[in-house]
Protein backbone atom coordinates (compact mmCIF):
# COMPACT_ATOMS: atom_id res chain seq x y z
CA UNK A 1 0.00 0.00 0.00
CA UNK A 2 1.30 3.43 -0.90
CA UNK A 3 0.09 5.72 1.93
CA UNK A 4 0.49 8.77 -0.32
CA UNK A 5 -2.17 7.47 -2.75
CA UNK A 6 -4.76 5.48 -0.80
CA UNK A 7 -6.68 7.79 1.50
CA UNK A 8 -9.40 6.87 3.94
CA UNK A 9 -13.02 7.97 4.06
CA UNK A 10 -13.60 11.45 5.49
CA UNK A 11 -10.77 13.20 3.66
CA UNK A 12 -12.93 16.05 2.32
CA UNK A 13 -14.56 16.62 5.70
CA UNK A 14 -11.16 16.68 7.37
CA UNK A 15 -9.96 19.28 4.85
CA UNK A 16 -13.00 21.46 5.54
CA UNK A 17 -12.13 21.47 9.24
CA UNK A 18 -8.58 22.58 8.47
CA UNK A 19 -10.04 25.41 6.37
CA UNK A 20 -11.86 26.58 9.49
CA UNK A 21 -8.69 26.21 11.56
CA UNK A 22 -6.87 28.55 9.18
CA UNK A 23 -9.61 31.14 9.62
CA UNK A 24 -9.54 30.79 13.41
CA UNK A 25 -5.78 31.35 13.35
CA UNK A 26 -6.37 34.68 11.61
CA UNK A 27 -5.24 33.55 8.16
CA UNK A 28 -6.88 34.12 4.78
CA UNK A 29 -7.40 30.63 3.31
CA UNK A 30 -8.06 32.19 -0.10
CA UNK A 31 -4.57 33.59 -0.51
CA UNK A 32 -2.43 31.77 -3.04
CA UNK A 33 -0.10 29.95 -0.63
CA UNK A 34 -2.97 28.56 1.46
CA UNK A 35 -5.58 27.61 -1.14
CA UNK A 36 -4.54 23.94 -1.22
CA UNK A 37 -3.30 23.76 2.37
CA UNK A 38 -6.47 22.29 3.96
CA UNK A 39 -6.41 19.29 1.62
CA UNK A 40 -2.64 18.90 1.91
CA UNK A 41 -2.89 18.83 5.70
CA UNK A 42 -5.85 16.42 5.60
CA UNK A 43 -3.86 14.03 3.40
CA UNK A 44 -0.78 14.39 5.60
CA UNK A 45 -2.80 13.61 8.73
CA UNK A 46 -4.28 10.51 7.13
CA UNK A 47 -0.78 9.31 6.23
CA UNK A 48 0.53 10.09 9.73
CA UNK A 49 -2.36 8.16 11.31
CA UNK A 50 -2.56 5.28 8.84
CA UNK A 51 -1.91 2.83 11.67
CA UNK A 52 -5.59 2.97 12.67
CA UNK A 53 -6.54 1.03 9.54
CA UNK A 54 -3.78 -1.59 9.81
CA UNK A 55 -3.65 -4.80 11.87
CA UNK A 56 -0.22 -5.38 13.47
CA UNK A 57 -1.15 -8.92 14.60
CA UNK A 58 -1.90 -9.92 10.99
CA UNK A 59 1.44 -8.50 9.86
CA UNK A 60 3.23 -10.91 12.21
CA UNK A 61 1.10 -13.97 11.38
CA UNK A 62 1.45 -13.41 7.63
CA UNK A 63 5.15 -14.28 7.96
CA UNK A 64 5.14 -16.88 10.73
CA UNK A 65 7.60 -19.78 10.40
CA UNK A 66 8.21 -22.84 12.57
CA UNK A 67 11.82 -22.74 13.75
CA UNK A 68 13.70 -24.36 16.66
CA UNK A 69 15.89 -21.29 17.23
CA UNK A 70 15.47 -20.16 20.84
CA UNK A 71 18.08 -17.45 21.33
CA UNK A 72 17.56 -13.69 21.34
CA UNK A 73 16.47 -12.00 18.10
CA UNK A 74 17.08 -8.23 18.08
CA UNK A 75 15.94 -5.63 15.59
CA UNK A 76 17.44 -2.31 16.67
CA UNK A 77 17.56 1.27 15.47
CA UNK A 78 14.06 1.12 13.96
CA UNK A 79 13.08 4.66 13.00
CA UNK A 80 10.04 5.91 14.90
CA UNK A 81 7.90 8.88 13.87
CA UNK A 82 4.68 9.51 15.76
CA UNK A 83 2.31 12.25 16.89
CA UNK A 84 1.93 13.08 20.57
CA UNK A 85 -1.77 12.90 21.40
CA UNK A 86 -1.54 15.83 23.81
CA UNK A 87 -0.43 18.49 21.30
CA UNK A 88 -0.46 16.56 17.99
CA UNK A 89 3.19 17.47 17.50
CA UNK A 90 5.74 14.89 16.31
CA UNK A 91 8.04 12.79 18.43
CA UNK A 92 10.77 10.80 16.75
CA UNK A 93 13.64 8.48 17.55
CA UNK A 94 14.61 4.82 17.57
CA UNK A 95 12.97 1.61 18.75
CA UNK A 96 14.92 -1.48 19.76
CA UNK A 97 12.99 -4.77 19.91
CA UNK A 98 14.12 -8.19 21.10
CA UNK A 99 12.27 -11.47 21.42
CA UNK A 100 13.21 -15.04 22.26
CA UNK A 101 11.34 -17.47 19.95
CA UNK A 102 9.35 -20.36 21.32
CA UNK A 103 8.95 -22.56 18.25
CA UNK A 104 8.07 -19.76 15.80
CA UNK A 105 9.84 -16.80 14.27
CA UNK A 106 8.51 -13.99 12.09
CA UNK A 107 10.08 -12.07 9.22
CA UNK A 108 12.50 -9.47 10.55
CA UNK A 109 10.85 -6.66 8.61
CA UNK A 110 7.56 -7.51 10.32
CA UNK A 111 8.94 -6.35 13.67
CA UNK A 112 9.66 -2.95 12.11
CA UNK A 113 6.16 -2.93 10.56
CA UNK A 114 4.58 -3.46 14.00
CA UNK A 115 6.52 -0.46 15.28
CA UNK A 116 5.39 1.53 12.24
CA UNK A 117 1.70 0.65 12.63
CA UNK A 118 1.45 1.59 16.30
CA UNK A 119 3.54 4.74 15.84
CA UNK A 120 1.22 5.94 13.05
CA UNK A 121 -1.56 6.63 15.56
CA UNK A 122 -1.96 9.42 18.10
CA UNK A 123 0.33 8.22 20.88
CA UNK A 124 2.23 8.69 24.07
CA UNK A 125 5.65 7.05 24.10
CA UNK A 126 4.85 4.95 27.17
CA UNK A 127 1.78 3.34 25.56
CA UNK A 128 3.54 2.89 22.22
CA UNK A 129 6.29 0.91 23.96
CA UNK A 130 3.76 -1.31 25.71
CA UNK A 131 1.61 -1.89 22.62
CA UNK A 132 4.58 -3.11 20.58
CA UNK A 133 5.61 -5.50 23.36
CA UNK A 134 2.04 -6.78 23.89
CA UNK A 135 1.44 -7.37 20.17
CA UNK A 136 4.58 -9.46 19.75
CA UNK A 137 3.97 -11.37 22.99
CA UNK A 138 0.32 -12.15 22.20
CA UNK A 139 0.88 -13.05 18.56
CA UNK A 140 4.17 -14.98 18.53
CA UNK A 141 3.91 -16.30 22.12
CA UNK A 142 7.71 -16.15 22.51
CA UNK A 143 9.66 -16.88 25.68
CA UNK A 144 9.94 -13.13 26.18
CA UNK A 145 9.88 -9.70 24.54
CA UNK A 146 11.66 -6.44 25.34
CA UNK A 147 11.12 -3.04 23.74
CA UNK A 148 13.09 0.17 24.29
CA UNK A 149 12.24 3.48 22.63
CA UNK A 150 14.46 6.57 22.71
CA UNK A 151 12.76 9.69 21.35
CA UNK A 152 12.78 13.46 21.16
CA UNK A 153 9.45 15.25 21.51
CA UNK A 154 8.68 18.39 19.53
CA UNK A 155 6.16 19.39 22.21
CA UNK A 156 9.17 19.78 24.54
CA UNK A 157 11.44 21.30 21.87
CA UNK A 158 9.14 23.88 20.23
CA UNK A 159 6.87 24.85 23.13
CA UNK A 160 6.63 24.48 26.89
CA UNK A 161 10.07 24.00 28.41
CA UNK A 162 11.79 24.31 24.99
CA UNK A 163 14.53 21.77 25.77
CA UNK A 164 15.91 20.73 22.38
CA UNK A 165 18.28 18.00 23.55
CA UNK A 166 16.08 16.10 26.01
CA UNK A 167 15.68 12.42 25.11
CA UNK A 168 12.93 10.28 26.63
CA UNK A 169 13.63 6.56 27.09
CA UNK A 170 10.89 4.01 27.79
CA UNK A 171 11.05 0.24 28.13
CA UNK A 172 8.74 -2.70 28.64
CA UNK A 173 9.44 -6.42 28.84
CA UNK A 174 7.89 -9.80 29.48
CA UNK A 175 8.77 -13.45 30.11
CA UNK A 176 12.48 -14.26 30.08
CA UNK A 177 13.32 -10.55 30.13
CA UNK A 178 12.04 -10.40 33.70
CA UNK A 179 15.44 -11.87 34.55
CA UNK A 180 18.05 -9.15 35.02
CA UNK A 181 20.70 -11.28 33.25
CA UNK A 182 18.61 -11.47 30.06
CA UNK A 183 17.87 -7.75 30.09
CA UNK A 184 21.57 -7.06 30.63
CA UNK A 185 22.47 -9.21 27.60
CA UNK A 186 20.03 -7.19 25.48
CA UNK A 187 21.44 -3.89 26.76
CA UNK A 188 25.02 -4.99 26.12
CA UNK A 189 24.16 -5.93 22.53
CA UNK A 190 22.47 -2.56 22.02
CA UNK A 191 25.43 -0.63 23.40
CA UNK A 192 27.76 -2.43 21.03
CA UNK A 193 26.72 -0.65 17.82
CA UNK A 194 23.52 1.30 18.51
CA UNK A 195 23.61 4.89 17.21
CA UNK A 196 22.31 7.93 19.04
CA UNK A 197 19.33 9.85 17.64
Amino acid sequence: MNPEIEFREGLDELASHYLEVLKLLGEDPDREGLQKTPMRVAKAMQVLTRGYSQDPHKVLTDALFAEKYNQMVIVKDIDVFSLCEHHMLPFYGKAHVAYIPNGYITGLSKIARVVDIYSHRLQVQERLTQQIKDCIQQTLKPLGVMVIIEAKHMCMQMRGVEKQNAITTTSDFSGAFNQAKTREEFMNLLRGESKRI
